[in-house]
């Protein structure tokens, strides 16, 4: 075998696990600690007959690694040496060395809870801190500790700060192997380029063939799509060059994966994604062109579906692909971004236990026997919040009960390596016999969009084309189109004809093959026309009980390019997206969305929509039969402001939303309620829109003046306060503001007010505040009684003739204003001296008044003449 830098290291390594069974290893990529370690443990006998497990962060990686390892040793893979990974197996009973992915590692585990026949378990690349590498390191840890206290724990790493690793293992040793490593010159962009990736890679692998390559070319690029891009741009310049083009993903069959890594007879140009930065070196490497980008994991908010974006690289991760050009010689880098663009990019990756959904491996620590999962001893703890969603989640779910429990639909959950919300559908299609399109559903939902990014389709036509799909569900559409494929063969010509990715066709085409051999034989039936299309809809209701939304109003008016918003269950309101096709439906479920920022001049505006991308209908029937326990009946006691009365309704609700409403039979239940909605109503409106006559404030400034006036009397006054506390009152029993006016009108408001003064004071109010007033010659005049004024009367001149003086209230004490009015009812004089005014003033008033007014009587003497 070739000798690698880390072979001088494996007598330590060895040595120190002989004594302690955790170790960490530091080397760079190329020292060969992926395909050296492991056998070195199994040739020094430490783990006896027992295996080794190798856990990988991508399939493709623990493929290769397990491929690399069994020709170095001479072995037949599948042997001594094997693999597994996502619905993929290659071992038997004789395999002893094992290449996993992590997520593999945590299903195993939950089956085998002691791994009794494994002997040492290794974390490989353990700096790329995927969300299954810290829950395995945690369930080793927590393993050895318990149960396995001999089994051997070895995180090994490229890039990676031992010493929070170490201290998680026990303060475990730390080993570092330097590598071999060649000079690598580091060119990038001078300024920012805004052309097709493509076409900036074809210029990038031209400029490093006229400046004298020997050696194969590695370009780094995002994802598959990208690669066949710009291998059909660097068709003719590899043909020029005689340049062998390889693609290097996870999608390609193992066949085409080993013809990148090994060496050939011509030089290679290499497009792979990020699979090429770690885990097994690629031979021959010379030169690097590296777009800066990748595809990174994350999930959808809405969904917790796992997601993969382009994003760009860190720092550390920028590096180690320039490594990747000085493994075997001197090599060259060429960065397709500046410096710039360098410098202000974080160091490392987020983890994902920070970004992620935990959904599913909150289930398996359920599985585990695990209750109190915010006490369980992470590497590093998720946030609380993301931590008590997935629980809450997994609830809804009814994967697990209210004690943590894990329920017999949460055991077959289990068995599907998929997220939770999949897993549950494909549960509830297999009890109601529609398990084999459920698989394609899931395999869909969870792998892009089938549908490609420019379909075959001229742009004037697909408004016109959109507004024609009308349907119950936008998963039963692309489970249509991917039967269309099937029927197609999955031929790629025929799939770009129909606007089909050929690509993501077959790989959900795979995922749907191996999901249907965990299922069972019911779900292996052959594939054609959905049988019960209302079954399967409510199997899609059974993974996303959180995301039930109702139909709220349609946006932009009744076309079939309108607007329609959602209201969603627990709160919220979001948008069905324009190329959803469930625009009719009253009830759907919001199976996933985006957020989508507003345009406006001058760029983009702030704030954005949740725009639901795939939606199913469904029935609120549905929900009665599947989430009965999260339906309440509720009574409603709301203000109708434009018919200005309360509304009694009883409502069916789930989550709070509204499943059905209708009028109260049995109003009386909620009279209490009534009144008290009314009187929110009455108060905010203000007394004194339910008061048309001055009748109310006579009344309170009547009280006023007997009190300040009679203050020995005790008697107190009444403010506003008070008149609404009685307006109040008046609301009970009644339900409108008509019936609180004609109460008002009636006198129940004043009666109320009077009811607040004892029939002491209301004689002694009656006594001295007298409403009305007599004149001599028997006319009646209504007392006006204002706060802070003394009270007053008006009248015309001549009834008051025959008296000497003004009439008085408050027993004597107090005369009245007089108001004495010409005959135009225009007032004259102002006074509460009668006697001086007809002495003073009354000859020149009468002089001017007969002139104008000679009809009427003017006597010369006024008191006489009465």
């Amino acid at each position: 075998m070739q000798s690698l830098p880390i072979d001088t290291l494996l007598p330590e390594i060895v040595a120190s696990l002989g004594v302690v069974p955790n170790l960490v290893i530091e080397a760079p990529p190329g020292a060969g600690k992926t395909t050296r370690v492991p056998f070195a443990l199994m040739d020094a006998g430490l783990i006896g007959e027992g295996e080794v497990w190798v856990l990988e962060p991508r399939r493709l990686a623990a493929r290769m690694a397990a491929r690399r390892v069994a020709e170095e040793r001479g072995y037949t893979l599948g042997e001594e040496v094997g693999y597994q990974v996502r619905f993929e197996e290659v071992g038997g009973p004789m395999t002893r060395l094992r290449f996993l992915t992590e997520g593999i590692f945590t299903r195993r585990l939950l089956s085998d809870p002691t791994l009794a026949k494994v002997g040492a378990v290794v974390l490989d690349e353990f700096h790329e801190r995927h969300l299954q590498t810290d829950l395995a390191l945690a369930f080793l840890k927590k393993l050895q500790r318990e149960r396995r206290p001999t089994l051997r724990i070895i995180a090994m790493s490229a890039t990676l700060d031992a010493a929070p690793v170490a201290r998680f293992l026990n303060d475990c040793p730390v080993m570092r192997s330097v590598g071999r490593r060649f000079e690598v010159s580091i060119e990038h962009l001078k300024r920012h380029d805004d052309r097709p990736l493509e076409l900036q890679v074809a210029d990038g692998v031209r400029k490093v063939l006229v400046e004298g390559l020997d050696g194969d070319v590695l370009v780094f690029l995002p994802g598959a799509a990208e690669i066949r891009r710009a291998q059909s741009a660097c068709a003719g310049l590899a043909s020029e060059a005689e340049l062998l083009v390889l693609p290097l993903h996870g999608e390609l069959p193992a066949a085409e994966q080993d013809l990148a890594v090994r060496r050939a007879e011509r030089r290679k140009l290499i497009l792979s994604t990020n699979v090429a930065e770690s885990s097994v070196t690629i031979e021959g490497v010379a030169a690097v062109i590296d777009s800066g980008l990748a595809r990174v994991a994350g999930h959808s908010p809405w969904s917790g579906l796992r997601t993969l974006n382009v994003a760009r690289i860190s720092k550390a991760s920028a590096v180690q692909r320039a490594g990747r050009a000085g493994r075997t010689r001197a090599g060259r880098c060429l960065r397709l971004y500046t410096a710039q663009d360098f410098a202000a990019r974080p160091e490392h990756e987020r983890p994902e236990i920070n970004r992620l959904d935990l959904a599913e491996p909150a289930l398996e620590l359920y599985a585990a026997g695990i209750r109190e999962l915010e006490s369980f001893e992470w590497f590093e703890p998720p946030p609380l919040p993301a931590l008590r969603s997935a629980e809450s989640l997994l609830r809804k779910l009814e994967a697990i009960d209210q004690a943590g429990q894990l329920t017999a639909t949460g055991k077959r959950m289990l068995r599907l390596p998929l997220h939770p919300r999949l897993s549950r559908m494909i549960v509830e299609a297999e009890r109601r016999g529609v398990a084999s399109d459920a698989c394609i559903i899931a395999a869909l939902t969870s792998e892009r969009d089938i549908r490609a990014r420019h379909p075959l389709i001229d742009a004037r036509e697909r408004p016109r084309a959109r507004a024609k799909m009308h349907g119950v569900s936008d998963l039963l559409l692309m489970l249509d189109l991917f039967k269309e494929a099937e029927g197609a063969r999955l031929a790629p010509d025929r799939l770009r004809m129909m606007g089909l990715d050929a690509g993501t066709v077959r790989a959900v085409d795979r995922v749907r093959r191996q999901l249907s051999r965990l299922v069972g034989r019911e779900a292996q039936k052959s594939v054609g026309p959905i049988e019960d299309e209302s079954e399967l809809l409510i199997s899609i209701l059974a993974g996303f009980p959180d995301r039930v939304a109702k139909r709220r109003a349609t946006l932009g008016g009744e076309t079939d390019s309108s607007r329609v918003e959602i209201l969603v269950a627990g709160g919220g309101s979001a948008e069905l997206a324009p190329e959803s096709v469930v625009r009719a439906s009253e009830f759907l479920v919001a199976v996933d969305s985006e957020e989508r920022r507003e345009h406006g001049r001058g760029g983009m505006r702030g704030g954005g929509r949740t725009l639901v991308r795939l939606a199913s209908a469904i029935e609120p029937e549905w929900l009665l039969e599947l989430f009965a326990d999260s339906i309440v009946e509720a009574r409603e006691v709301r203000w109708d402001a434009q018919r200005e009365r309360v509304e009694v309704l009883e409502r069916l609700l789930y989550e709070g939303l509204v499943l059905d409403e209708s009028r109260a039979g049995n109003e009386k239940e909620a009279a209490p309620e009534v009144s008290r909605v009314l009187e929110e109503a009455v108060l905010e409106k203000g007394w004194r829109a339910f008061v048309v006559t001055d009748a109310i404030d006579r009344f309170l400034a009547r009280v006023d003046f007997v009190a300040r006036t009679f203050s020995e009397a005790n008697i107190t006054t009444l403010e506003e306060a008070d008149v609404v506390a009685s307006l109040s009152r008046l609301c009970e029993g009644k339900r409108s503001f008509a019936e609180v006016r004609e109460a008002v009108r009636e006198g129940h408001l004043l009666g109320l007010l009077r009811a607040r003064l004892s029939a002491e004071q209301l004689r002694l109010l009656e006594k001295m505040a007298p409403e009305r007033v007599a004149l001599a010659g028997g006319r009646k005049l209504s007392v006006n009684y204002e706060r802070e004024k003394p009270p007053w009367v008006a009248s015309r001149l001549q009834d008051f003739f025959g008296m000497r003086d003004g009439p008085t209230v408050a027993g004597g004490r107090v005369r009245l204003v007089l108001h004495l009015l010409a005959p135009s009812q225009r007032p004259v004089q102002v006074t509460t001296d009668l006697s001086g005014f007809w002495e003073r003033h009354y000859a020149q008033v009468r002089r001017e008044l007969s002139r104008r007014y000679p009809r009427h009587s003017w006597p010369e003497d006024p008191v006489k003449k009465g």
